[in-house]
């Protein structure tokens, strides 16, 4: 709470913050956010896919009905989703969700296996989403002219065997986005674009498939404005190659180390005024708490953006 309010962006997309229908847990928190600065009158949640039960096993364990037996992984229908606060409108009835696309009916999708069999069976394919938490497209009004928010949570390329699941549904989630911007999928871009989103996938350093994040950098309509900050290279793994000042995650117990896994990438056409990460060096107690821990390990990225 503390860390927003010293930010005080504009336009804000919270991460693992538990959905509920009556959406009670962003209303009190956008309360509390407005004693300290400007409102947010507008706001977006929906039911995301994590927690999302399915009566299969999923992750292959033998049993069902288990966190990783849902759409994504969770304790609970809701379980981590993510949000949007903002001063400027959002259009709520341009919303596009691509959330539900089948992981089997992306192009080229790249499915695990076991040896050479399907780790999935037909049934679980039937059903099984490549959406970890969402994929969002969210018409901004900007005022001279309007954006869409590109908004995901990526699965991390991690906690799974040697089939692969969890990395090759990073790496297609993360290639959606570009097969959105690419127009090889039924929706496509309607106004300039804002990527934004916690990727769990660092471009050197930490596990996962590099070339999905390599490829959306380098993607024709985005430009990286590589935030950075002061904590971060402060706090650099000696044993990492990647610059530490892009990192924007900090797990202090060594594994994964600090990686940069959370990203704004705004469309070519958008003039980028200034960057960076909220992670200073020294960390203020009072923001981070004594271990720097008080909001997790991911620290606020921001962009301020000039509109045409």
């Amino acid at each position: 709470m503390a860390q927003i309010s010293h930010v005080d962006p504009d336009i804000l997309i919270l991460a693992n913050i538990d959905y509920d229908h009556g959406h009670a847990a962003l209303t009190e928190l956008n309360a509390q956010l407005a004693e300290t600065i400007a409102p947010y009158p507008h706001r977006f949640t929906a039911r995301p896919n994590t927690g999302l039960s399915t009566p299969f096993d999923i992750d292959g364990d033998g049993r069902t009905g288990r966190p990783r037996d849902a759409q994504g992984y969770g304790l609970f229908s809701g379980d981590g989703g993510m949000a949007i606060l903002s001063r400027k409108p959002i259009l709520s009835d341009q919303i596009r969700d691509l959330s539900t696309i089948l992981w089997k009916d992306l192009p080229d999708a790249r499915l695990p296996q076991t040896g050479n069999q399907p780790f999935f069976s037909e049934d679980i394919l039937n059903v099984q989403r490549v959406s970890t938490t969402a994929h969002w497209i969210i018409p901004i009004d900007a005022g001279p002219r309007t954006i869409e928010l590109l908004v995901f949570h990526a699965s991390p390329p991690v906690f799974d065997g040697p089939e692969d699941r969890n990395g090759l549904r990073n790496a297609d989630e993360i290639r959606l986005w570009q097969l959105f911007l690419n127009g090889k999928l039924p929706e496509k871009p309607a106004h300039p674009v804002i990527l934004s989103g916690v990727v769990n996938l660092d471009p050197v350093d930490g596990q996962g498939r590099k070339k999905a994040i390599h490829d959306l950098l380098a993607h024709p309509s985005l430009q990286d404005p590589e935030p950075r900050s002061d904590g971060g290279k402060a706090a650099a793994d000696l044993d990492h190659r990647g610059d530490p000042a892009l990192d924007t995650a900090d797990w202090p117990d060594g594994d994964p180390g600090n990686l940069r896994v959370d990203y704004i990438l705004p469309d070519r056409s958008l003039t980028v005024e200034n960057a960076g990460i909220f992670w200073p060096d020294p960390l203020p107690p009072d923001l981070f708490g004594e271990d720097g821990q008080a909001a997790g390990p991911h620290r606020i990225v921001w962009v301020d953006l000039k509109l045409p």
